[in-house]
């Protein structure tokens, strides 16, 4: 070959290298696809790593694609892009509720309803018998469902309704009335005869029938006894239940949640917001633990093949920016709740009884530190090790300190036992932590799920529960700040039926640990000593922390590009306004995966 041809093709090499080379920087330099969605002036708390505050965010295909500078946004617009100008109004994540009862919830919004009043016997009555006349409040099988019972705000204080209260007003046809804390029912003796429960009824595993003093039960059932009803109640229908799951989503678009855990997840709870899924209409992120009773615990086989069963049928793979069915976690009772009159919490002490009088009262132990653990440890850690190995996460209900502690020993149990294994336990409640166990959180990455709206003075604590546990236990009561401190990850979880659906306040309380000012006086007082949450915590318990609880955080919980576009507008800004007017939160647009699913129609038209 010539010099003149080496030399000819030698620079055509280089001229190919160097075309390839301005084509490759052509590619690289070219403006990225126009948004779909940009939101411009406005506060946009991030709730990242940082705790970054920015201007202006840009969405395409349902994910956050850049935040930035107003001043820089309209790089990212064409004529198509929808262009929301915030005026100053404040973005954040949309919430995830790390623990709540949604179909429950929804068939609360609908019914016979007592509405968490604290009321007296005559009152009490009184409500019920006008639900009893309403042939509406009746199922198609005569029986009288009754909700929302504020159990332990009875007036005066400690008293304990019977059926006797129901048979007065109809002892013929069944009728229930629900606690609100989701723990107790008081039956009519219609009802008790309908469930077969008389005198000689033993007590199911984890569950207790209360007797009178002639050996009759008196119509309140506790834990799992409350099945020996629920299983005999006529069910609703597919329908109803689905038009229940449906009122539940609207009430949550409402108060800016895009994300829940139903953590006591029934069959007819995953059918119905299946149901909604396949029908477009589901509006959050819906995760899904199917509960093991305190009976099954130790057929593990036969759990595990049930669960991995609901798995394979409803669980929907990867999380894509249109919301979807998970079936991840599994929900575990270790014990009730420490509020009288139930005291079916387990304590690492006695509960104290009055010994004295009313007017001179002797708190001394008693005899009791509630009932055997619903699951002994010799039962939950192989359990949990079953569980984990299935690539479930536990999330395990503890209100109680000695209830606590059981659930933190199982978790040591199966960390030591499957040390490579990333499982993300979960403890929901807290309500008494001892403090030798605060630090165990953090050192077994186990996260406490606090409803913060517990976390102040109102009749079930400040009557219900102090007393009761003496002053040398009070401060380890609510102990967000203590277990934040020593290292914890707190996540919000409303718990909802159990109070109304009000986040907002929730985080009002979990900032100041004060009740509403409408409460009255006697609970005007911060509860305990120690200090509330900052601004910043709260909003990352019910933000990013609730999806590194449910394993969506890589995709879902702070304001970052490549995340889903699930976020939020509000009427102000939570970070900088007195704490107590966070309670008064109005959110303004509520949008999933880019997609608006309410609005007031201050910032896009009315979406309800």
């Amino acid at each position: 070959m010539s010099t003149a041809v080496r030399i000819a093709m030698r620079r055509a090499s280089l001229l190919l290298a160097a075309s390839s080379l301005l084509a490759a920087h052509a590619t690289l330099a070219a403006p990225a696809p126009p948004a779909d969605i940009l939101l411009t002036n406005g506060t946009i708390r991030t709730v990242d790593h940082d705790d970054r505050t920015t201007e202006a965010l840009a969405i395409r295909d349902g994910r956050i694609v850049w935040t930035g500078s107003s001043a820089d946004a309209p790089a990212h617009a064409d004529a198509h892009t929808k262009t929301i100008d915030l005026k100053g109004h404040m973005v954040m994540p949309g919430l995830t509720d790390g623990h709540m009862h949604p179909l429950e919830g929804g068939q609360n919004l609908v019914g016979c309803s007592l509405d968490y009043l604290p009321l007296t016997a005559d009152l009490f009555t009184a409500r019920i018998r006008a639900c009893a006349a309403n042939p509406a409040y009746r199922t198609t099988s005569g029986w009288l469902v009754v909700r929302n019972w504020f159990q332990e705000a009875m007036q005066p204080a400690g008293l304990r309704m019977t059926k006797a209260a129901l048979d007065s007003i109809d002892s013929t046809r069944p009728i229930i009335v629900l606690s609100s804390f989701g723990h107790s029912l008081l039956a009519n003796s219609a009802a008790l005869r309908r469930a077969g429960i008389t005198k000689a009824t033993p007590n199911p595993t984890g569950g207790q029938i209360i007797h009178g003093p002639d050996g009759q039960p008196t119509g309140i059932l506790e834990d799992t006894a409350l099945d020996l009803v629920m299983t005999v109640l006529p069910h609703p229908t597919t329908q109803e239940n689905i038009a229940a799951a449906s009122a539940a989503l609207a009430a949550m678009r409402a108060q800016g949640i895009t994300g829940f855990l139903d953590a006591w997840a029934l069959p007819e709870d995953l059918d119905s917001f299946t149901a909604l899924q396949k029908q477009g209409k589901l509006t959050a992120r819906a995760h899904f633990a199917p509960v093991i009773e305190p009976a099954q615990g130790k057929d593990i086989a036969g759990d595990i093949r049930r669960l991995t069963t609901i798995r394979a049928r409803y669980d929907q793979g990867p999380l894509t920016p249109a919301p979807s069915i998970t079936v991840r976690n599994v929900k575990l009772f270790m014990d009730g709740v420490i509020t009288a009159p139930s005291q079916t919490g387990l304590l690492l002490a006695p509960y104290l009884v009055n010994k004295g009088t009313k007017d001179h009262p002797d708190w001394q132990p008693g005899p009791s530190k509630g009932p055997a653990p619903y699951f002994p440890l010799e039962t939950l850690s192989p359990l949990l090790k079953a569980l984990v190995t299935a690539g479930f996460d536990p999330h395990m209900h503890a209100d109680g300190d000695g209830a606590v502690r059981l659930a933190l020993d199982a978790i040591a149990a199966t960390r030591k036992a499957l040390p490579a294994n990333d499982f993300r336990p979960a403890i929901a409640h807290d309500e008494m932590v001892d403090p030798a166990d605060m630090p165990r959180y953090r050192a077994l990455n186990a996260t406490p799920v606090l409803s913060f709206q517990w976390e102040k003075q109102a009749p079930d604590t400040t009557e219900g529960v102090l007393p009761y546990i003496g002053p040398g236990r009070a401060p380890y009561l609510e102990p967000a700040s203590q277990m934040e401190k020593a290292g914890a990850r707190i996540t919000y979880g409303s718990d909802w039926p159990v109070d109304p659906l009000d986040e907002w306040f929730a985080l009002k309380v979990g900032v100041t640990r004060t009740n509403a000012p409408a409460a009255g006086a006697q609970y005007g007082k911060p509860l305990g000593t120690e200090p509330g949450l900052s601004r910043a915590s709260v909003m990352r318990a019910i933000t990013i922390n609730a999806n590194d609880e449910l394993r969506s955080d890589p995709v879902a919980g702070s304001l970052e590009p490549g995340k889903f576009a699930d976020l939020i507008i509000l009427d102000r800004d939570i970070a900088t306004i007195p704490a107590e007017q966070i309670a008064g939160t109005r959110v303004l647009l509520t949008m999933v995966g880019g997609r608006i699913v309410y609005s007031t129609g201050t910032f896009s038209p009315p979406v309800r």
